[in-house]
């Protein structure tokens, strides 16, 4: 039973990291049908945001992550607009684009920062760890856990409840209706990428005590959140919650039975099977048009 629990718990940290970072991209490629390859990047850039305000001005961790989400939104803003509004509706430009952005933020980063390790301290207050039914964990992954569950409720809310969200429903389900009444679909696609540029930063600066930075670590993550996407359902914020949960459990359990090598393999390879016989992910996602 305790080695039941301990993976549990194992795999709920998982789960909470893949949702941090998959929030992002599907908001934005649920609403914009945007195939975002430099979404890895502004989760590095989080990291090294983090690094920066630690190392150069003193801001802890805690106190650095409302900056970086406004930074790197501001900087979703600008990709946005300088570059994606003009390639909507074209997927292979946006891959191509995107990927393009991808290479120069990382080259970018290593001509000013270095190419060498980077390290980001953890909050001290976090540094302990908690007892869960006699499960020792990570006072910090419990509280990245809290976290990821409270930005996906911010998410949801906006999405379900606020005017902004009902129109960027509507242009979801069909843009040129939508636009027929007035709405401004510009507009929403790019506050749409701002957010998830912004929510993609903060899940690198979450992660950053956890892992290295470096310029290159963003490039694992965007096939995390890729797969999370496409399992839970392009178009499903609860789709990206529950498949978050799956893969995260399913990880722990064949990572503890063989090695996260392996354990990666077969998850890649289970959900090569399900897109085979069920394309559209868990959760159907409606079509836009």
């Amino acid at each position: 039973m305790d080695v039941v629990i301990s993976q549990l718990v194992t795999g709920l940290s998982i789960a909470s990291i893949l949702m941090l970072v998959a929030l992002g991209l599907a908001i934005i490629y649920g609403v914009t049908g945007v195939i975002n390859l430099a979404h890895g990047e502004f989760v590095m850039l989080g990291a090294y945001g983090a690094w920066v305000l630690q190392s150069y001005f003193g801001l802890g961790l805690l106190a650095s992550l409302v900056p970086i989400f406004i930074l790197l939104a501001l900087f979703g803003w600008l990709i946005e607009m300088l570059v994606i509004r003009h390639l909507y509706d074209r997927p292979l430009d946006t891959i191509l684009a995107t990927w393009g952005i991808s290479v120069m933020a990382q080259q970018a980063v290593r001509l000013i920062a270095g190419g060498e390790l980077r390290y980001v301290e953890m909050p001290a207050a976090l540094g302990g760890s908690i007892s869960i039914f006699g499960v020792s964990e990570s006072a910090y992954r419990i509280f990245i856990l809290f976290l990821a569950l409270a930005l996906f409720a911010v998410t949801w809310f906006i999405y379900r409840y606020t005017h902004f969200g009902l129109k960027l429903r509507a242009i979801t389900q069909n843009r040129a209706i939508a636009s027929s009444f007035g709405i401004n679909s510009g507009r929403i696609y790019r506050a749409t990428f701002a957010y998830g540029a912004g929510v993609a930063g903060l899940a690198g600066a979450l992660i950053s005590p956890l892992k290295s930075v470096s310029p290159e670590m963003g490039t694992s993550y965007v096939v995390d959140a890729f797969m999370v996407v496409v399992l839970g359902g392009a178009q499903s914020l609860i789709g990206t919650l529950a498949s978050s949960g799956i893969l995260g459990e399913l990880t722990g359990y064949l990572a503890f039975y063989s090695n996260d090598t392996i354990a990666k393999a077969i998850v890649l390879l289970c959900i090569v099977v399900l897109i085979r016989f069920r394309p559209q992910g868990l959760f159907t996602a409606r079509t836009r048009s």
